[in-house]
C-alpha cells in the first residue's frame, strides 16, 4: 500500500511530518520504512532527519504485515466489555501480554488469537489488537482494538493524553498530601531491569498524579492518574521518592510482615472517547481479591 502527502511546511524534519501524518504509527517503524528506503520525497530517497518545503510530494510505501508465529490458546478472559470495534478486559496479575523469548505461550496474545479471529495489526507486524500493555505482575484493565480505524483512533487518544488510565497501588510508610511525580524516564543503567528518573537527553517526559485514597496502619493506598505512559512508569516514580510499591521486588518493595509476592498495582479506570459512536465511554472495576485481602489485613 502506497500513501501520498504534500508538505504543507517548510523545515519540518521528514519523520516528524509523517508521524503527524499518520496516526496511529509509531515513530519508530516511519524511520524502519525510511531506512529500508520505502519513503520518497520528489521521487528521491531521503533521509528521516531531512527537511521539508512546502509542496514537497512524500510518497511512502507500507510493507506486508508480518504474520507472528503465535499459536491460538483457549485461555479464559475476563471480558468487561465488547462490541464490533473493541474489549476492555481484566487482565489477572501474572498474565504476560506479548509472547517474548522467555514466553512463548500462554500470553493475552495467544489468547486473544483463540478469541477474536479478526484484530488489529499495525506498525508493521501483527500485534493482535493490543493498545497499551501492563506489566506481567499489574492487574487490570487493558483495551484490544479489533480493527486498524479503532486501533490508531485509540493510540492517538493515548499519545493526545485524552485516553484516562487510573491505577491503585499500595505502598509502605504514611503519606500526608497528595502529589505529583514528573520527568524523564529510562533504563538504569546500574539495573537494566529497571526504569528511573534521567536527564532529558536520555529518557522520554513522564507525569503521574498521586492521590491518597486511604491511610492505613504503617501504609498508604494511593490512586495513580497517568498523564503519560511509558515502561513501569509508576513503578519507577514511586521508587524516586523512596516509596516502592509493596510487593514490587525489583524496585525494592519486598515485605516481609505481609509476605507478598506479587506488586500491589491494580489498573481500576479506564476512559476513552469510542472512534465509531464518538461517545465517552469509562470503565471501573474493584480490586481483586489478593489485593483485598492484603488491605484487611493492615
Amino acid at each position: 500500500m502506497i500513501k501520498e502527502f504534500i508538505a504543507d511546511c517548510f523545515e519540518k524534519r521528514l519523520d516528524t511530518f509523517l508521524t503527524k501524518k499518520l496516526e496511529g504509527v509509531t515513530r519508530s517503524y516511519i524511520k524502519t520504512l525510511i531506512d529500508n528506503k520505502k519513503v520518497t520525497v520528489n521521487g528521491i530517497i531521503k533521509k528521516a532527519g531531512a527537511n521539508l518545503k512546502s509542496g514537497d510530494k512524500v510518497l511512502i510505501e507500507f510493507e506486508p504485515l508480518k504474520e507472528i508465529d503465535v499459536s491460538a490458546q483457549n485461555i479464559p478472559l475476563d471480558i468487561v466489555y465488547e462490541d464490533t470495534d473493541l474489549l476492555v478486559i481484566n487482565k489477572p496479575r501474572g498474565l504476560v501480554v506479548h509472547p517474548c523469548n522467555t514466553t512463548k505461550t500462554g500470553t493475552l496474545v495467544n489468547a486473544l488469537l483463540y478469541y477474536c479471529k479478526d484484530l488489529s495489526g499495525i506498525n508493521g507486524v501483527l500485534r493482535p489488537g493490543i493498545v497499551h500493555r501492563l506489566d506481567k505482575d499489574t492487574s487490570g484493565l487493558m483495551l484490544v482494538a479489533k480493527n486498524d480505524f479503532t486501533h490508531r483512533a485509540l493510540s492517538s487518544q493515548l499519545r493526545d493524553k485524552t485516553l484516562s488510565r487510573e491505577y491503585l497501588a499500595l505502598v509502605k510508610g504514611k503519606i500526608t498530601k497528595n502529589f505529583v511525580v514528573e520527568g524523564y524516564i529510562g533504563r538504569n543503567p546500574k539495573n537494566r531491569l529497571q526504569m528511573t528518573l534521567v536527564d532529558e537527553h536520555s529518557g522520554k517526559y513522564s507525569y503521574t498524579e498521586f492521590v491518597i485514597e486511604k491511610v492505613y496502619n504503617g501504609y498508604t493506598l494511593l490512586r495513580c492518574k497517568l498523564k503519560t505512559g511509558r515502561t513501569h512508569q509508576i513503578r519507577a516514580h514511586l521508587k524516586s521518592i523512596g516509596k516502592p510499591i509493596v510487593g514490587d521486588k525489583i524496585y525494592g518493595g519486598e515485605d516481609k510482615k505481609l509476605k507478598v509476592t506479587k506488586q500491589l498495582l491494580t489498573a481500576v479506570k479506564i476512559g476513552f472517547v469510542h472512534p465509531r459512536t464518538n461517545k465517552k465511554m469509562t470503565f471501573s472495576i474493584d480490586l481483586p481479591l489478593d489485593f483485598k485481602s492484603v488491605l484487611s489485613k493492615i
